[in-house]
């Protein structure tokens, strides 16, 4: 959903973070990877303006549309 909402493909995502392709796509259909690859992924998705939120019921995430 973040990375949609950025139009960044798989390989963008992993350029961003620093980490494989594979790596990427692995996450992303919900297989292990090590907690410092989620970081990097994360902080990717922050610093290009994604924000996630954790709280109440659901997880989500925002990216402003316009300023």
């Amino acid at each position: 959903m973040a990375r949609a909402a950025l139009g960044w493909s798989i390989a963008d995502l992993a350029k961003a973070a620093g980490v494989g392709e594979r790596t990427a796509a692995k996450f992303e259909a919900g297989g292990n990877v090590l907690p410092e690859t989620v970081e990097a992924l994360r902080a990717a998705l922050v610093a290009a303006g994604i924000a996630f939120a954790n709280g109440g019921k659901r997880a989500g995430v925002s990216y402003p549309l316009s300023d």
